[in-house]
């Protein structure tokens, strides 16, 4: 049986005054991969942020992952944000700690008391995108797509029902965003559900998935042309 991860009707996004997207209606089930795309500027990042509460959702109905995006108290943020793992294009490492300290960083930060699960965990999600042997080394000594493999595994510490994917290869080479996208993928077919916003549209190609376009103030589905 399905189980919907994200419902959105008759939302109206707004940054600051300014209105960036109309009239969205979406429903994303459990275990879909969907792109987001769009021109830059054309409210890809604004409907992210709305997704994980950095922008409050004043017009419409919204529930992600079980929490009601129009009534959400800032206090029960954080208590969102465990549920939904988010990767950014710039991968918002602690450049002072290791990919270990960092993962710590985060579990603490999240209510984890017990240094030894914390431990397991940490192996756990950095041998899902083959980080493990990387775990003593400081952001500036790791490539680009190394670092955002040490985001994505930080984005799955606490399980998160959703992984939300800001433009993750955007800082990135092409073999490396290929292979950055193979570890999104990897994950979506062990059951968790990705939405990623991209502008990336050789990736969209090589990999494809349910797509939606942001574009003139709203957002649809756009079917992809088979070769």
């Amino acid at each position: 049986m399905s189980q919907t991860v994200l419902f959105l009707r008759n939302v109206n996004i707004y940054q600051e005054n300014n209105k960036i997207l109309s009239d969205v209606n979406l429903e994303v089930q459990h275990g879909e991969f969907i792109y987001i795309i769009g021109k830059t500027g054309s409210g890809k990042s604004s409907f992210m942020k709305t997704l994980y509460a950095d922008l409050p959702l004043t017009e419409g109905q919204a529930s992600i992952v079980d929490f009601d995006l129009a009534t959400l108290k800032e206090d029960k943020i954080p208590y969102l944000r465990r549920k939904i793992g988010i990767v950014f294009q710039d991968f918002k490492l602690l450049p002072d700690r290791s990919v270990y300290e960092n993962m710590i960083f985060v579990l603490k930060a999240t209510g984890w008391t017990d240094l030894s699960e914390m431990q397991l965990k940490i192996e756990e999600v950095l041998e899902k995108v083959d980080m493990k042997s990387l775990s003593k080394k400081m952001p500036h000594q790791l490539s680009g797509g190394e670092q955002q493999r040490v985001a994505i595994a930080r984005a799955l510490l606490n399980d998160p029902e959703l992984i939300l994917a800001d433009e993750p290869t955007g800082n990135l080479d092409p073999q490396t965003s290929v292979e950055v996208l193979e570890v999104l993928k990897k994950i979506n077919e062990n059951g968790k559900t990705v939405i990623m916003a991209t502008h990336n549209y050789a990736l969209l190609m090589k990999f494809p998935a349910k797509t939606l376009k942001c574009e003139d103030g709203t957002i649809f589905e756009v079917v992809q042309k088979t070769t």
